[in-house]
């Protein structure tokens, strides 16, 4: 009993600490955009489109599962919004030809611009992953310096905003998401990472 309270709590802890930007479920989201709904043919939008392609990707992340959710941990960062992000950017993989995307310029599973980062790793590694949320962490704080006085969790969402058209392009809160690919970047990939929380990410 004394073993399974403690085993308990050691996974309450990791939990706890993998959270450290902001607990990704407590974020608003509109969820996706009529465009990005669009790629799975979907005649639904917002959260639930978002829903519904993050359920497309779920068998494909399952590969990666055991590699998000090390860095996640490693990293101090919620592997949900890891997931999120491979999802969002490359469908888990299945829109990259040769581990490429974005006309050559982006690079594996969360799609590391070669243009602003030298690539680390095969598209797939955990390398890759690590890179690529380091990105994102680098994203979040230098949100966190930019908007000083916002809540945690609207810092995260502005990193996550800011991983995919630059901080330079988080001007408000609101509108974070103008100028990001589908003009839903933040709002799509919260939307899923909140998804792929309810699968064990």
């Amino acid at each position: 009993m004394k073993l399974l309270i403690v085993g308990a709590l050691i996974i309450f802890h990791a939990s706890a600490l993998s959270s450290i930007y902001g607990d990704v479920m407590k974020i608003e989201t509109t969820g996706a955009s009529d465009q990005t709904a669009r790629q799975d043919k979907l005649t639904v939008k917002g959260v639930e489109a978002s829903y519904k392609l993050a359920e497309n990707d779920l068998k494909r992340m399952q590969s990666y599962k055991k590699t998000i959710l090390k860095v996640g941990s490693a990293m101090l960062i919620d592997p949900s919004v890891i997931a999120a992000i491979i999802s969002r950017e490359s469908r888990a993989g299945a829109a990259l030809v040769n581990g490429w995307g974005d006309h050559g310029n982006g690079f594996g599973l969360m799609q590391v611009d070669k243009r602003y980062h030298k690539p680390r790793g095969t598209w797939d590694s955990e390398e890759h992953i690590r890179q690529g949320t380091e990105i994102l962490i680098n994203s979040i704080k230098q949100i966190q310096k930019k908007f000083p006085k916002w809540p945690k969790e609207h810092q995260f969402k502005g990193g996550i905003s800011a991983y995919n058209a630059g901080v330079g392009n988080v001007r408000t809160y609101e509108g974070m998401d103008i100028g990001t690919t589908g003009n839903d970047y933040s709002n799509d990939v919260v939307a899923r990472a909140q998804w792929f929380k309810c699968k064990g990410y």
